[in-house]
């Protein structure tokens, strides 16, 4: 029953007598482009070749030195062969290699590549997914290697410590929410306040209780505000303000719900994210986790999948990263379909933070995204990670849709500063290649 995942493992020796019989199948993208193939020499040689060098590092992986991606996920499908019997037994007499099986990735390159160069020079990580079916389209992490060369450079990225260019900082990276988490907040405060319409606050950039103090982005007073509006504008102080009145134990359930502190439906290795509140929370610990801040940490892929159940009416679809597996002659083997995860909140709670997430673009943080041939709606976070308050990560979740199409893309730029300011603009390049 758990033949793949065993011999998946890193450690297991049967994984070096699968690969002296069969020669390491072929990995490509949804459109049948080459992502990593085995080229065969005269005298025998094998070389693992990544055609589009850096671009798939750590979504496509490598096979040497271990394995990662794709090539990790996959590891017993590319090692094995099931092509025409009688020409194995054939191979097999002639004491010649079979040839493994292909694996179809859900990957567009083309996205892949905008989602690469709107990520620039910074480090971080991107996510662009389809909500109704869970397939991932691209999955950018930087900094990041070439595959292709991974056995010269080996010592020198494993040496530094630095970079991390080895981690897919996608899947592995644990950072802040920060206003992100606002999503999160804002479900909450949606279960509890059946009212919630007529939520007012007057914000003057700071909110104060029993000694906590929290502070609006750069202490910017937005002014008198309704709730929908206090997403839209992202302003810490009025979250602050509605933190103190949830139930400590519903608001941790709810998290739960949202699979923080849970595992993630997600094949490939990744980490979980901390969500630290609980009913014994004191008052600033609730303050601070409202606004994503305090010990609260996540990764990229988890803000997307909660992200995805919101555009999907409230209804999480498994990510998958392999759409079909074939033999070299191109024979299906096996087909991968959509399946569904559950419900992460109710249809009508998704619908409101829809709406919500659609006034982030068309009055708050997010009007980068206003005006476009689709519809877009999002929420960004400028996370604090450090001692000086000057210094942030930037995020953005959201996901835009044309007729019965939508997407999401979630991206987080390491150090870059304020969401609205940088990763908006990335997520608007994606939204345009996307839709053309």
């Amino acid at each position: 029953v758990d033949a793949d995942e065993v011999i998946n493992n890193n450690y297991n020796s049967r994984q070096e007598l699968l690969a002296e019989k069969v020669v390491r199948g072929t990995i490509y993208s949804r459109d049948r482009q080459v992502l990593a193939e085995t080229i065969v020499g005269v005298d025998g040689t094998e070389t693992r070749n990544y055609p589009y060098g850096k671009l798939f590092a750590q979504a496509v992986g490598f096979s040497t030195h271990g394995k990662i991606g794709i090539e990790q996920l996959e590891n017993f499908n590319l090692l094995r062969s099931n092509a025409y019997v009688v020409e194995r037994i054939k191979n097999e007499i002639a004491e010649k290699k079979n040839i493994g099986d292909n694996v179809i990735t859900t990957f567009d390159p083309k996205l892949q590549q905008v989602a690469d160069e709107a990520m620039g020079v910074y480090s971080g990580a991107i996510l662009v997914m389809k909500p109704d079916t869970g397939e991932v389209l691209a999955m950018v992490s930087k900094p990041d290697y070439d595959p292709n060369t991974i056995n010269a450079v080996w010592d020198t990225i494993t040496a530094d410590e630095t970079s991390g260019a080895l981690l897919n900082r996608a899947t592995q990276g644990l950072y802040p929410a920060g206003s992100t988490f606002k999503i999160v907040t804002a479900l909450e405060y949606l279960k509890e306040t059946p009212d919630y319409e007529s939520y007012q606050f007057n914000c003057t950039g700071s909110y104060t209780k029993e000694d906590n103090t929290i502070n609006c982005y750069h202490g910017i007073s937005h002014g008198q505000l309704d709730f929908m509006h206090s997403f839209a504008e992202s302003c810490n102080s009025s979250f602050a303000n509605i933190s103190t009145q949830l139930d400590r134990k519903t608001f941790q359930k709810t998290c739960e719900e949202l699979l923080f502190n849970q595992k993630l439906p997600i094949p490939i290795p990744y980490k979980q994210s901390y969500v630290p509140i609980k009913a014994s929370s004191d008052l600033e610990e609730v303050m601070q986790t409202a606004i994503g801040q305090g010990e609260t940490q996540v990764t990229p892929i988890h803000i997307a999948l909660i992200t995805a159940a919101i555009a999907n009416d409230g209804i999480l679809m498994k990510p998958y990263f392999v759409s079909e597996i074939e033999t070299y002659q191109h024979d299906t083997v096996k087909e991968y379909k959509p399946d569904k995860y559950g419900a992460l909140m109710s249809e009508e709670e998704a619908h409101i933070l829809q709406t919500f997430m659609r006034e982030v673009v068309e009055s708050g943080t997010g009007t980068k995204l206003k005006g476009q041939a689709y519809t877009a709606a999002g929420k960004t976070g400028s996370a604090e990670y450090t001692s000086d308050k000057s210094e942030s990560h930037a995020w953005f979740t959201g996901y835009a849709t044309q007729g019965e199409d939508s997407v999401v893309v979630t991206i987080l730029i390491e150090g870059a500063g304020s969401g609205g300011e940088y990763a908006v603009p990335m997520a608007k390049r994606i939204f345009d290649a996307y839709f053309k």
